[in-house]
């Protein structure tokens, strides 16, 4: 006697399917899905909120007292925190990196944040690289393996070029090579260095930001003591620490990253002629 019925041949398909494929499929789907509940959470309790220049500047002066007081805990905690915030490609690096160097001063914190930042830029990458990246190259067409290839064959000057230019988005910039077969060894250097220039400069400019935040504090308590917290908006103005000629600088330094690809393009070129 013979079942015709197709859905319970479906149902014996499924059953049948290998343990091992389900927690393979379980396995590289589970780290993203953790991480889009988590930044989920986050935003859905507003802690992303924290992550700006006016927190930094109502905390000032209890955030000096209590690094002055546990200088270690506080140098781990801010890189743990900033490992997150990569990690979870939530806005508010920026305002993380000028807090970092006006915070501990430019010499430890412009080191301890291009640590965190690639610690945490590697996290996203791999996580995306396992669960993304894996499937685009399994259903990839000629043109996005065209793009691929092209891009691992000069990935380290690439990758510099976009750390490097702040025209791209941070978290742009983290998943890009992930679902472009980028090695990890190869983003790891290329994420290291090309956010140096960009971290140390914004940090080094931060130390300009504590007579902008004392000011600010001083003028802001003076209006709310005349007219009332309502009618005194909290404002700090750190637009003069990111000057045109800084993106302009990091933009030509882009521009010398890509020197290589434009070399080897050529000379192939000519030798083919």
């Amino acid at each position: 006697m013979t079942n015709d019925d197709p859905d319970a041949t479906t149902d014996v398909t499924a059953a049948a399917a290998p343990p091992a494929a389900q927690k393979s499929t379980l396995r590289t789907w589970a780290p993203l899905i953790v991480i889009v509940a988590i930044m989920a959470l986050v935003f859905a309790m507003g802690w992303h909120k924290y992550l700006t220049l006016e927190q930094l500047g109502r905390n000032y002066a209890t955030l000096n007292t209590f690094i002055a007081d546990h200088l270690l805990l506080s140098i781990l905690a801010y890189a743990a925190l900033y490992i997150a915030v990569v990690a979870l490609s939530l806005p508010g690096a920026l305002a993380l990196t000028l807090s970092g160097g006006l915070l501990f001063g430019w010499q430890i914190g412009g080191p301890v944040t291009v640590i965190a930042a690639t610690i945490g830029a590697t996290v996203i990458f791999l996580v995306a690289k396992t669960s993304l990246g894996e499937t685009l190259a399994a259903k990839a067409g000629p043109a996005v393996n065209k793009l691929r290839k092209g891009f691992q064959e000069n990935a380290l000057s690439y990758l510099l070029f976009l750390r490097l230019v702040p025209a791209f988005p941070f978290f742009v910039v983290n998943l890009a090579p992930a679902l472009l077969g980028v090695p990890l060894r190869t983003y790891v250097i290329g994420t290291a260095i090309g956010i140096i220039p960009g971290t140390m400069a914004f940090s080094f400019a931060a130390s300009q930001l504590g007579t902008v935040i004392e000011k600010t504090n001083a003028e802001h308590a003076a209006c709310v003591a005349e007219k009332g917290e309502a009618a005194c908006p909290y404002v700090i103005d750190a637009g003069t620490l990111v000057s045109k000629e800084i993106i302009l600088a990091f933009a030509a330094i882009g521009v010398v990253a890509l020197i290589p690809v434009i070399v080897k393009k050529w000379s192939n070129r000519h030798a083919a002629a």
